[in-house]
């Protein structure tokens, strides 16, 4: 009997987190994915942030410097296992639309492995290399070391912390929307604490930053485990079942997120060796000024647009494609909202987002970095426009042209303008965000109007459960 009022239960917890996608009116849907996805994203941005105000308050110019020559590195190895987590959430997501359960478990399940794997030997490499890495960069010194040491934390952390941003995929998948939101703020909260504690109070180095980081999220994974080894989410560990095609489908609705990141983290790399060379660690400063305001605004777009993914595809699968364009209109004026406002407070107050990280910032760097940040700001006038064009591609398993906007933005056209702009200089470099923003919502215009007859096609009146 106790058996049977589990599994009652169980069928009942699903039969909610479906309902959810299939039943709910497309504006509400949005209120109650959206804005926690918004929260989720933006708490994670939060701590992000703080690492580069916490270093810049506690440790000096240098060492924020040697964080953001880091940075990149560290992107890239969370990017590998981002390509599974968001490769797999598509297709389980389809998956549970055309009531394949069975086939969204072994996703699942066989995901989880290969984000583990893939960390350990990803995590070694980075460990092992790191001191090469600085030096290829062009840092020497003081500034290489404390980059090296940033670095190897997190790489020897990467098998238990990278699954982090998987899981969180999958708990919105299972409609724990909520659950999501609270576990990304105590991320932020345990991981600020912990930092403030390792720098202010213990007076340890970069490595402690890095370190704090990491803990917060090692804690935050196995919290968000928890629902699934109770069996009282929808997705559930089964025997894992692998075959050439489930591996190939989650690379393929992967890539544009992985390639995304890391193209944009090879263009990081390019600008930041640019950088040493035309203004020293003074420009990449400000530089990582401008990535860490994009890493709060970014994180904002991607929580709205990445929270709706599971009720896209879902709807995508049981053939909704009325209500699929009901909830991207809604994605899309979101994002446009937010990006707006974002490119207003940045063109307003960029003075007081330079003292954030660089508090003894002398009159020509604060200069520098405040007609860096204006220029900045252009970027998101348009920036929302392919951001969500490229989320709402993903979420109905079109990784092409998914991929043709995330790579473009994130490394054609920003290495294309480095060759226009170069006669300008620095200038140069802070106008390549906006200039990359205008070609690939020109972009992102043509891919929609080409693909308009099919996401136009009416529903094929199935009524999922």
């Amino acid at each position: 009997m106790a058996k049977l009022q589990n599994t009652r239960k169980e069928e009942g917890n699903d039969m909610k987190s479906t309902a959810l996608f299939s039943k709910t009116p497309p504006l509400k849907l949005f209120f109650l994915a959206s804005i926690p996805g918004a929260v989720s994203m933006l708490a994670s941005a939060l701590y992000q942030t703080i690492d580069g105000i916490f270093v810049g308050q506690f440790l000096g110019a240098t060492a924020f410097a040697a964080l953001n020559l880091a940075m990149p590195f560290v992107i890239i190895n969370f990017s590998l296992a981002d390509l599974i987590g968001v490769g797999s959430a598509v297709p389980i997501s389809i998956c549970l639309g055309k009531k394949q359960e069975g086939e969204a478990n072994n996703i699942f399940t066989c995901a989880c492995l290969m984000i583990v794997g893939t960390s350990v030997a990803v995590g070694g490499i980075l460990f092992a290399a790191a001191p090469l890495l600085m030096l290829l960069m062009g840092a020497q010194g003081e500034f290489a070391r404390l980059a090296v040491q940033y670095l190897q934390v997190y790489a020897l952390c990467s098998p238990v912390t990278t699954i982090i941003f998987a899981v969180d995929n999958y708990l919105r998948i299972c409609g724990h929307i909520r659950g999501s939101m609270l576990l990304n703020i105590l991320m932020s909260a345990l991981s600020a604490g912990l930092e403030f504690l390792f720098l202010g109070v213990f007076g340890w180095g970069i490595w402690g930053a890095a370190l704090a980081t990491c803990s917060g999220m090692m804690v935050c994974a196995v919290i968000a485990f928890i629902p699934f080894f109770r069996k009282k989410a929808l997705l559930r560990f089964c025997r894992p079942r692998f075959s050439g095609r489930m591996i190939r489908q989650i690379v393929a609705c992967g890539s544009p997120n992985f390639l995304n990141n890391i193209a944009g983290r090879v263009t990081s790399i390019i600008m930041n060796a640019i950088l040493v060379r035309l203004g020293g660690e003074t420009a990449v400063s400000v530089y990582g000024v401008l990535m860490f305001a994009e890493g709060f605004i970014q994180p904002l777009l991607y929580g709205m647009c990445d929270s709706l993914q599971p009720a896209v595809g879902y709807n995508w699968g049981a053939q909704k494609f009325s209500r699929v364009r009901a909830i991207e209109k809604c994605c899309f004026a979101a994002s446009g909202i937010v990006s707006l406002l974002a490119a207003a407070v940045i063109a307003l107050f960029p003075g007081q987002i330079t003292a954030l990280f660089m508090p003894q910032a002398g009159p020509e760097v604060l200069a520098l970095s405040i007609a860096a940040l204006q220029l900045f700001s252009l970027t998101y006038i348009t920036r929302w426009f392919s951001f969500a064009t490229q989320s709402y591609m993903l979420a109905i398993e079109k990784p092409l042209p998914a991929s043709l906007i995330s790579v473009s933005t994130a490394l054609v056209f920003p290495v294309l303008l480095i060759g226009a702009f170069w006669p300008l200089g620095l200038t140069g470099i802070w106008l390549n965000f906006a200039g990359t923003s205008v070609l690939a919502a020109v972009l992102s215009l043509v891919i929609l109007k080409k693909m308009r007859p099919e996401l136009k096609r009416p529903d094929a009146g199935i009524e999922a459960a």
